[in-house]
């Protein structure tokens, strides 16, 4: 009994041993072949380096405002009489806008008026009795102030009536009005906003590193996003004296002609400064660049030798630093060589050394000065 236990449990251990020496060896064989497993190449599309002259520049965001822009205003109080524009129309400096209700002030005016033609006839007869030594000159000194206040009181009237007479104070173009006929009017209430559109200015903020490169009549140009055809070159016409601290901005102002009239104070707009000679950069696709925290980087595709001692076209993660932007393309100040294949589109889906293969049928948009087919 005990022999034939001794027996079964060396049967046991026999097969146990034969089982695992199975297992190693089959998991020595995955293991070869995970070593040996080679990924399927990735397909990028890629582009040769080429150095060109980079110009310098400066982009930035701007806002267009007026030159002159108010909002007109009721200067007294008063009910709307008339009603002398329509919204949206263009005015000359002076135009009549809106006409308050000044019948109180008319007939002020008209009693005014007569006070002082009877003070002028008193004078004129204390004139001559004076000068014949009937009165006393204090007499006629009295009646000459009596005149100079009746013809202040008339002009004093006639400036309160002008005070409600609302005109444009510059010519340009109207906005919507804000009152309405029999509106009453506190004096400050707002009637309609002029502004004028030719020209305008533009504001925008400048880097302070660049400020000692600006100068007055510096060439400006200016496009709309998302508004077709709204391209436009003006001049630097003022630079604040002021740094913001907060930014380390300073304020530019340009002044454009716009001559068609489709800059409208308020517009959002893009804005590059044109500092004068540029510098060699290598000009790339906006998609190549690979942004990261660490650093921007490019992949360059070259020979690249495996594991196994075999070579194959991979990848090659190259740190670079850029310089500006201009439409599609993004300028590689360094980290990229002249005559370098670099992948412009599939960058998000590589890794230093991974192998690609490379269908230059379809190429990402590079051109410095895109037309988006929705603008």
């Amino acid at each position: 009994m005990k022999k034939r236990m001794i027996v079964m449990l060396m049967a046991v251990a026999a097969f146990v041993a034969a089982m695992g020496a199975v297992k190693v060896r089959q998991i020595r064989g995955a293991g070869a072949q995970t070593a040996s497993f080679q990924p399927p190449p990735e397909a990028v599309t890629t582009i040769i380096a080429t150095q060109k002259e980079w110009p310098a520049t400066v982009s930035s965001i701007g806002t267009v405002t007026a030159v002159q822009g108010v909002t007109v205003s009721a200067d007294l109080p008063g009910i709307v009489e008339k009603i002398a524009f329509e919204s949206g129309r263009t005015v000359r400096a002076g135009d009549l806008l809106v006409l308050l209700d000044a019948r109180q002030e008319q007939a002020q005016l008209a009693a005014a008026e007569a006070q002082r033609d009877l003070a002028r006839l008193s004078r004129e007869r204390l004139k001559g009795l004076r000068e014949s030594g009937v009165i006393s000159q204090a007499d006629y000194d009295k009646a000459a102030a009596d005149l100079q206040q009746g013809e202040a009181k008339v002009g004093e009237i006639r400036a309160t009536i002008a005070r409600k007479t609302i005109r444009a104070p510059f010519s340009g173009l109207l906005g919507i009005r804000k009152v309405n006929l029999g509106q009453y009017l506190a004096a400050g209430d707002p009637v309609v906003p002029l502004q004028t559109l030719r020209p305008v200015y533009v504001d925008f903020a400048a880097p302070q590193q660049e400020v000692g490169r600006l100068r007055p009549g510096t060439a400006v140009h200016l496009s709309a996003e998302g508004t077709a055809g709204v391209e436009a070159a003006g001049r630097i016409t003022a630079i604040d004296s002021v740094v913001d601290q907060a930014t380390r901005n300073v304020q530019v102002q340009a002044t454009f002609d716009n001559a068609d009239g489709r800059l409208h104070p308020g517009m959002f707009v893009h804005t590059q400064v044109v500092l004068g000679a540029g510098s060699p950069a290598v000009a790339l696709p906006a998609s190549a660049i690979s942004y990261a925290p660490y650093g921007d980087s490019v992949f360059i595709v070259e020979d690249v030798k495996g594991p196994n001692g075999q070579t194959y076209r991979g990848v090659r993660q190259q740190i670079v630093k850029l310089g500006g932007a201009r439409g599609d393309q993004v300028a590689v100040v360094s980290g990229v060589k002249p005559g370098e294949e670099v992948v412009t589109a599939g960058v998000f889906k590589l890794r230093n050394g991974a192998a690609v293969r490379v269908n230059n049928a379809i190429q990402p948009a590079n051109s410095p000065a895109p037309r988006p087919e929705d603008n």
